[in-house]
């Protein structure tokens, strides 16, 4: 095996396709939603690589000790890693408490693995001992994958995501799980070899619009123009608060946006009050700070979902909408799902 391994990825399609729709049959997956990890164990060593080659190890140390007691000596496993937060019964994962573990400090890692600690789900093997599984069909994987778990106890902390191929309850668990924070479903070829790097597998998201505010914007970091621009929505008492951003635009977008914002640029003092970045900037100058806006703009964005009062991810714009009052950008314009346990999709 070519180390380090790309994780396979997946393609977006509109719905839950058949069962029989590949010859082989296809199974489903929740798609959970963390950091996506390719774990390499060889003995003591222990490496967890992230979707971009990038080493999550140091920031897991509680994830490595339950690799170390859990997997094989010899073994590489595609993951996720996961945080969850609530009582039990009403527990969900916490997107926001996973991100605040990439911290540079040791002593802010060692604590914060004591305080918020993390879990692994796993969902294919791709070597064990010195065999490479990869060419092997998805079912035989899955079925290597499920001896390894025969005698995991669950809450340990290192959980084999559930499957199925009932097509019908993919799609019940699509509407359902999302209570509980996941993302929607994995649709997996069960004759399909392992294609590191490549999309051959399908996702089914949850995907929304909404409207939103733009009531700030900060230069681009590594060129010119906007970087990104700050949203809000109004809520119950009619206060305007940051709801996320959105940074992808091209070049060409950038330069445009900064002429088109400059006349709403609020007079300081005035204005929303913004956070000093975008939450993934950790060391903040000048360059990071976001300029406030008149709150005057309506933006249509596509999202996934609105946790608390914060998009999850970052959003998309649609179009501009100047045929909208902002006002009318409120929290309760968008659905919420229906709250479900996280502790039962991780016991199933």
């Amino acid at each position: 095996m070519e180390l380090p391994v790309a994780p396979m990825l997946a393609r977006i399609v509109d719905e839950v396709p058949a069962h029989d729709a590949v010859p082989a049959g296809h199974a489903y997956e929740p798609k959970w939603d963390g950091f996506r990890c390719v774990i390499l164990r060889d003995g003591d060593q222990i490496e967890l690589s992230s979707r971009m080659n990038k080493s999550l190890t140091r920031y897991f140390p509680e994830v490595v000790a339950r690799i170390v007691s859990v997997l094989p000596e010899r073994c590489v496993v595609d993951s996720e890693i996961i945080l969850r937060t609530g009582e039990p019964g009403a527990e969900r994962l916490d997107w926001d408490g996973l991100s605040q573990r990439i911290h540079p400090a040791t002593r802010r890692v060692a604590q914060l693995a004591v305080d918020t600690p993390a879990e692994l789900v796993c969902f294919d093997l791709l070597s064990l001992d010195d065999e490479n599984l990869m060419p092997l069909p998805f079912r035989e994987r899955r079925q290597r994958l499920e001896q390894v778990f025969e005698q995991v106890d669950p809450d340990y902390g290192v959980h084999l995501t559930t499957m199925t191929t009932d097509a019908d309850l993919a799609r019940e668990w699509f509407t359902t799980f999302e209570g509980a924070g996941l993302d929607g479903v994995m649709v997996k070829d069960l004759g399909a070899r392992y294609e590191p790097g490549r999309r051959s597998m399908l996702k089914v998201k949850h995907r929304r619009t909404a409207e939103a505010v733009v009531i700030g914007y900060r230069h681009h970091a590594r060129g010119s123009g906007v970087g990104s621009v700050l949203l809000g929505m109004y809520d119950e008492r009619g206060r305007l608060v940051n709801v996320g951003g959105i940074g992808a635009f091209s070049q060409s977008m950038r330069e445009a946006l900064l002429a088109e914002l400059e006349p709403l640029v609020a007079p300081e003092g005035e204005g929303v009050a913004l956070p000093a970045s975008n939450g993934r900037v950790r060391l903040v100058d000048a360059e990071a700070q976001y300029v406030a806006l008149r709150p005057e703009l309506v933006a249509e964005v596509e999202f996934d979902q609105l946790e608390g009062r914060r998009f999850r991810h970052a959003v998309t714009l649609v179009r501009w909408r100047p045929d909208r009052d902002p006002r009318s950008c409120t929290l309760d314009q968008v659905e919420v799902a229906a709250g479900y346990d996280l502790g039962r999709v991780l016991s199933r």
